[in-house]
Protein backbone atom coordinates (compact mmCIF):
# COMPACT_ATOMS: atom_id res chain seq x y z
CA UNK A 1 0.00 0.00 0.00
CA UNK A 2 2.82 2.40 0.90
CA UNK A 3 4.58 1.64 -2.38
CA UNK A 4 1.37 2.21 -4.32
CA UNK A 5 0.77 5.56 -2.65
CA UNK A 6 4.38 6.60 -3.27
CA UNK A 7 4.15 5.76 -6.92
CA UNK A 8 0.82 7.50 -7.17
CA UNK A 9 2.11 10.63 -5.46
CA UNK A 10 5.15 10.61 -7.69
CA UNK A 11 2.94 10.43 -10.76
CA UNK A 12 0.85 13.34 -9.47
CA UNK A 13 4.00 15.39 -8.82
CA UNK A 14 5.29 14.67 -12.31
CA UNK A 15 1.96 15.64 -13.85
CA UNK A 16 1.81 18.88 -11.84
CA UNK A 17 5.39 19.72 -12.77
CA UNK A 18 4.69 19.10 -16.46
CA UNK A 19 1.57 21.24 -16.27
CA UNK A 20 3.53 24.08 -14.67
CA UNK A 21 6.23 23.78 -17.31
CA UNK A 22 3.64 24.15 -20.07
CA UNK A 23 1.80 27.01 -18.39
CA UNK A 24 1.96 30.34 -20.18
CA UNK A 25 3.87 33.09 -18.36
CA UNK A 26 1.38 35.68 -19.63
CA UNK A 27 -1.60 36.72 -17.54
CA UNK A 28 -5.01 37.41 -19.04
CA UNK A 29 -4.90 41.14 -18.10
CA UNK A 30 -1.44 41.38 -19.73
CA UNK A 31 -2.74 39.78 -22.93
CA UNK A 32 -5.90 41.87 -23.15
CA UNK A 33 -3.85 45.01 -22.53
CA UNK A 34 -1.39 44.00 -25.27
CA UNK A 35 -4.27 43.32 -27.64
CA UNK A 36 -5.81 46.74 -27.07
CA UNK A 37 -2.48 48.51 -27.49
CA UNK A 38 -1.62 46.82 -30.79
CA UNK A 39 -5.04 46.40 -32.42
CA UNK A 40 -6.78 49.62 -31.34
CA UNK A 41 -4.18 52.05 -32.50
CA UNK A 42 -2.26 52.95 -35.60
CA UNK A 43 1.36 53.96 -35.95
CA UNK A 44 0.56 55.96 -39.10
CA UNK A 45 -3.08 57.01 -38.87
CA UNK A 46 -3.58 58.12 -42.45
CA UNK A 47 -2.87 54.67 -43.84
CA UNK A 48 -6.00 52.80 -42.85
CA UNK A 49 -9.75 53.00 -42.32
CA UNK A 50 -10.94 54.27 -38.89
CA UNK A 51 -7.87 53.39 -36.81
CA UNK A 52 -9.56 52.58 -33.50
CA UNK A 53 -11.62 49.70 -34.86
CA UNK A 54 -10.54 46.09 -35.45
CA UNK A 55 -8.65 45.53 -38.69
CA UNK A 56 -8.22 41.94 -39.90
CA UNK A 57 -8.59 39.84 -43.03
CA UNK A 58 -11.94 38.19 -43.48
CA UNK A 59 -10.67 36.10 -46.40
CA UNK A 60 -7.58 33.90 -46.96
CA UNK A 61 -4.38 35.95 -47.19
CA UNK A 62 -2.55 35.33 -50.46
CA UNK A 63 1.04 36.57 -50.38
CA UNK A 64 3.29 37.45 -53.27
CA UNK A 65 6.98 38.13 -52.63
CA UNK A 66 8.95 40.49 -54.90
CA UNK A 67 12.62 39.86 -54.16
CA UNK A 68 14.43 42.91 -55.60
CA UNK A 69 17.47 42.56 -53.33
CA UNK A 70 20.79 41.05 -54.41
CA UNK A 71 20.34 38.18 -51.96
CA UNK A 72 17.32 36.00 -52.66
CA UNK A 73 15.27 36.05 -49.46
CA UNK A 74 12.19 34.47 -51.03
CA UNK A 75 12.53 31.03 -49.35
CA UNK A 76 12.84 32.62 -45.88
CA UNK A 77 9.81 34.84 -46.39
CA UNK A 78 7.77 31.94 -47.77
CA UNK A 79 8.72 29.83 -44.73
CA UNK A 80 7.61 32.57 -42.35
CA UNK A 81 4.30 32.91 -44.19
CA UNK A 82 3.74 29.16 -43.84
CA UNK A 83 4.63 29.38 -40.13
CA UNK A 84 1.99 32.05 -39.59
CA UNK A 85 -0.61 29.82 -41.22
CA UNK A 86 0.19 26.94 -38.86
CA UNK A 87 0.46 29.04 -35.68
CA UNK A 88 -2.62 31.25 -36.01
CA UNK A 89 -5.98 29.50 -35.88
CA UNK A 90 -8.64 31.12 -38.02
CA UNK A 91 -6.13 32.56 -40.48
CA UNK A 92 -5.43 30.95 -43.85
CA UNK A 93 -2.24 31.90 -45.69
CA UNK A 94 -1.07 30.91 -49.16
CA UNK A 95 1.55 31.88 -51.72
CA UNK A 96 0.02 33.51 -54.81
CA UNK A 97 1.32 32.62 -58.26
CA UNK A 98 1.26 36.23 -59.45
CA UNK A 99 0.96 39.73 -57.92
CA UNK A 100 -2.52 40.31 -59.33
CA UNK A 101 -3.88 37.24 -57.54
CA UNK A 102 -2.48 38.33 -54.17
CA UNK A 103 -3.88 40.60 -51.46
CA UNK A 104 -0.61 40.96 -49.52
CA UNK A 105 2.54 41.91 -51.42
CA UNK A 106 5.97 41.81 -49.82
CA UNK A 107 8.86 43.73 -51.37
CA UNK A 108 12.35 42.65 -50.28
CA UNK A 109 14.79 45.39 -51.20
CA UNK A 110 18.31 46.63 -50.58
CA UNK A 111 18.52 49.98 -48.83
CA UNK A 112 19.37 51.84 -52.04
CA UNK A 113 16.04 50.68 -53.51
CA UNK A 114 13.91 51.45 -50.45
CA UNK A 115 12.78 55.00 -51.17
CA UNK A 116 11.86 54.37 -54.79
CA UNK A 117 9.88 51.23 -54.00
CA UNK A 118 8.02 52.87 -51.09
CA UNK A 119 7.09 56.00 -53.05
CA UNK A 120 6.28 54.29 -56.35
CA UNK A 121 4.98 50.82 -55.49
CA UNK A 122 3.47 51.38 -52.06
CA UNK A 123 2.13 54.93 -52.26
CA UNK A 124 1.87 55.24 -56.06
CA UNK A 125 3.29 58.75 -55.99
CA UNK A 126 0.94 59.93 -53.23
CA UNK A 127 3.73 60.60 -50.72
CA UNK A 128 6.98 62.54 -50.98
CA UNK A 129 8.91 60.96 -48.09
CA UNK A 130 9.57 57.27 -47.41
CA UNK A 131 9.41 56.88 -43.61
CA UNK A 132 11.05 54.29 -41.40
CA UNK A 133 13.68 51.62 -41.90
CA UNK A 134 10.99 49.28 -43.24
CA UNK A 135 7.20 49.61 -43.36
CA UNK A 136 3.81 48.17 -44.15
CA UNK A 137 0.73 49.83 -45.60
CA UNK A 138 -2.75 48.44 -44.97
CA UNK A 139 -5.90 49.35 -46.87
CA UNK A 140 -8.96 48.43 -44.83
CA UNK A 141 -12.73 48.83 -45.02
CA UNK A 142 -15.92 47.82 -43.27
CA UNK A 143 -15.51 44.16 -44.20
CA UNK A 144 -11.88 43.96 -43.16
CA UNK A 145 -8.46 44.44 -44.67
CA UNK A 146 -8.59 44.69 -48.46
CA UNK A 147 -4.86 44.55 -49.13
CA UNK A 148 -1.47 45.05 -47.53
CA UNK A 149 2.02 45.79 -48.82
CA UNK A 150 5.25 45.51 -46.84
CA UNK A 151 8.78 46.66 -47.66
CA UNK A 152 11.62 44.76 -45.98
CA UNK A 153 15.30 45.76 -46.18
CA UNK A 154 17.67 42.88 -46.89
CA UNK A 155 21.21 44.25 -46.85
CA UNK A 156 21.61 45.84 -43.41
CA UNK A 157 22.23 42.69 -41.41
CA UNK A 158 20.32 39.55 -40.48
CA UNK A 159 18.78 41.07 -37.37
CA UNK A 160 17.16 43.98 -39.20
CA UNK A 161 15.98 41.76 -42.04
CA UNK A 162 14.34 39.22 -39.73
CA UNK A 163 12.97 41.90 -37.42
CA UNK A 164 11.41 43.78 -40.34
CA UNK A 165 10.07 40.60 -41.92
CA UNK A 166 8.31 39.51 -38.73
CA UNK A 167 7.03 42.89 -37.59
CA UNK A 168 5.84 44.29 -40.92
CA UNK A 169 4.16 41.11 -42.13
CA UNK A 170 2.39 40.60 -38.80
CA UNK A 171 1.31 44.24 -38.66
CA UNK A 172 -0.05 43.89 -42.18
CA UNK A 173 -2.48 41.31 -40.76
CA UNK A 174 -4.05 43.82 -38.37
CA UNK A 175 -2.19 44.64 -35.13
CA UNK A 176 -0.77 47.86 -36.53
CA UNK A 177 0.37 49.78 -33.48
CA UNK A 178 3.67 49.71 -31.55
CA UNK A 179 3.98 50.27 -27.82
CA UNK A 180 7.19 50.51 -25.78
CA UNK A 181 5.58 48.75 -22.79
CA UNK A 182 5.23 45.43 -24.65
CA UNK A 183 8.51 43.84 -23.61
CA UNK A 184 7.63 40.38 -24.96
CA UNK A 185 6.52 41.65 -28.36
CA UNK A 186 7.99 42.57 -31.71
CA UNK A 187 5.39 45.38 -31.73
CA UNK A 188 7.79 47.52 -29.71
CA UNK A 189 10.51 49.53 -31.41
CA UNK A 190 12.68 49.30 -28.29
CA UNK A 191 12.65 45.50 -28.09
CA UNK A 192 15.29 43.19 -29.57
CA UNK A 193 12.91 40.49 -30.74
CA UNK A 194 13.33 39.24 -34.29
CA UNK A 195 11.03 36.23 -34.19
CA UNK A 196 7.33 35.46 -33.89
CA UNK A 197 7.24 35.44 -30.08
CA UNK A 198 4.76 33.40 -28.03
CA UNK A 199 3.19 36.64 -26.83
CA UNK A 200 2.60 37.82 -30.39
CA UNK A 201 1.30 34.41 -31.41
CA UNK A 202 -1.34 34.71 -28.70
CA UNK A 203 -2.28 38.24 -29.83
CA UNK A 204 -2.71 37.06 -33.45
CA UNK A 205 -4.76 34.06 -32.29
CA UNK A 206 -6.97 36.47 -30.35
CA UNK A 207 -7.39 38.76 -33.35
CA UNK A 208 -8.31 35.91 -35.70
CA UNK A 209 -10.74 34.31 -33.26
CA UNK A 210 -14.12 34.04 -35.01
CA UNK A 211 -15.80 36.01 -32.21
CA UNK A 212 -13.86 39.10 -33.28
CA UNK A 213 -15.11 40.77 -36.45
CA UNK A 214 -13.66 43.59 -38.57
CA UNK A 215 -14.89 47.01 -37.44
CA UNK A 216 -15.56 46.05 -33.81
CA UNK A 217 -14.67 48.62 -31.13
CA UNK A 218 -12.98 48.27 -27.74
CA UNK A 219 -16.37 48.69 -26.08
CA UNK A 220 -17.88 45.85 -28.09
CA UNK A 221 -15.01 43.51 -27.19
CA UNK A 222 -14.56 44.44 -23.54
CA UNK A 223 -16.62 41.54 -22.18
CA UNK A 224 -15.40 39.01 -24.77
CA UNK A 225 -11.65 39.64 -24.61
CA UNK A 226 -10.78 37.78 -21.37
CA UNK A 227 -12.29 34.49 -22.58
CA UNK A 228 -10.80 34.96 -26.05
CA UNK A 229 -7.40 35.49 -24.40
CA UNK A 230 -7.82 32.32 -22.32
CA UNK A 231 -8.67 30.28 -25.42
CA UNK A 232 -5.84 31.79 -27.49
CA UNK A 233 -3.30 31.25 -24.72
CA UNK A 234 -4.27 27.58 -24.55
CA UNK A 235 -3.55 27.16 -28.26
CA UNK A 236 0.02 28.52 -28.08
CA UNK A 237 2.69 26.24 -26.60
Amino acid sequence: MFRFLSAHCLAVLIAVSASCALASPFSIPELTDGFKKTVFGLEYRSWSWRPYLVKKYGVPVRFYVHNLAKQDRTPLVHQFIRDIGTKVAGLQTAIAAAPDTSNFQVFVVDRAQYEQVVLKDIFDGGEKIAPGRCLVRVISGRRGIKRSAAVIVSDEGEFLFRRCMVEEILQGLGPMNDDDSLVHSVFNDQSRHSRFTAFDQILLNMLYDSRIEPGMSVKQLEVLLPQIAIDARARVR
